[in-house]
């Protein structure tokens, strides 16, 4: 997927106080919105009997194979419910902590196709409700394997949540699955951007595993699976013009608060001049010659470069300033009558 992890190519590094609350409130809106568009219990049937015709017509049949398998050794079984149960809780924000530690330059892109494919996910729960194998009659040959063992775990018999809680989870919500969809996103990007060989072949065991185990467990078809690496797909593509949008609303908000404090702050206008008339120098008369040595004066012995001395004078005695020529001056005018006579 190169759009998502490739470095954005402005903006800076994330800060986690930032970062954290972001993060909340998109999973938040994401776990309200997909209680909330509950759609009615036959049509969700309807649309699982439709998957299950469509794969047997393509003669696609991973899910009861796996099921059994699950259903009569408890030792695949039961791992599988907890795999299923905690590790998307588990392994995604894991990942996505990695990549803000270790790979600041792609977090961005990451946790914006992860965040671009989670609603999309949630537009798929609200436009097609789907029951899930589980859920369906006994005579199309599903175990619900969660009900099965719930007595090893911490889920009830109803859902993967917290005994009691089943109530408050969407059970309807497996078109497309994003327990595949969130594997597929760590498994790229373990890939992508480790550098252990065991990291990267975690890369790719991860999303495997959790499609056999997705299907083992009959919380979602074949197809659902299928699904779910689609919406991370176009997630992934929709990572650039979502970062550019971001990018130039930011600037426009930016661009809105700063402008009219400018004044205030740097004193700078909205055209960029500045809003705090410059200090005019003071003007010099023109019959005021200018002080160019400034005050200073030079120290007695000290010879000005270029300088003319005398043999009479002791050495290093400057000659030629105003006192010398005055008392030169003097000397000629005496001698110029002597030489008359």
């Amino acid at each position: 997927m190169p759009h998502a992890t490739a470095p954005p190519v402005t903006g800076h590094r994330p800060r986690w106080w930032t970062e954290l609350p972001l993060i909340a409130v998109v999973y938040a809106l994401y776990s309200v919105g997909r209680l909330l568009v509950r759609g009615d219990v036959s049509t969700a049937v309807d649309h699982g009997l439709a998957i299950l015709r469509l794969e047997q017509a393509l003669y696609l049949n991973a899910e009861h194979p796996l099921n059994r398998l699950f259903t009569s050794t408890p030792s695949l079984g039961i791992p599988a419910d907890f795999a299923y149960a905690s590790l998307h809780y588990l392994v995604t924000p894991g990942v996505l902590i990695w990549m803000f530690r270790r790979r600041s330059s792609a977090y961005r892109a990451a946790r914006v196709w992860l965040m671009n494919s989670t609603l999309l996910g949630l537009v798929g729960f609200t436009l097609m409700p789907t029951c899930p194998p589980r859920l369906l009659d006994a005579g199309h040959g599903f175990v619900d394997t969660m009900a099965q063992y719930s007595a090893y775990g911490w889920w009830g018999a109803g859902a993967s949540a917290p005994r009691g809680l089943s109530g408050m989870t969407n059970q309807y919500a497996a078109m497309p699955s994003l327990h595949v969809g969130w594997s597929l996103w760590c498994g790229i990007l373990l890939w992508r951007h480790g550098r252990h060989p065991l990291v990267r072949a975690a890369g790719v065991a991860y999303p495997l595993l959790t499609t056999i185990v997705v299907m083992g467990t009959a919380n979602h078809y074949f197809l659902d699976a299928v699904a779910g690496a689609a919406v991370m797909g176009v997630g992934a593509l929709l990572v650039r013009p979502v970062v550019r949008l971001a990018d130039r609303a930011k600037a426009w908000a930016g661009a809105r608060v700063t402008g009219p404090l400018a004044v205030l702050f740097d004193g700078r206008s909205a055209g960029g001049r500045s809003a705090v008339p410059a200090e005019v120098p003071e003007a010099v008369p023109a019959t005021v010659p200018p002080n160019v040595s400034a005050g200073c004066k030079t120290s007695p012995g000290e010879r000005i470069p270029g300088q003319r001395t005398t043999s009479a004078d002791p050495p290093g005695t400057a000659v030629g300033g105003p006192a010398d020529r005055d008392a030169a001056d003097a000397a000629a005018s005496d001698d110029a009558p002597a030489a008359a006579r």
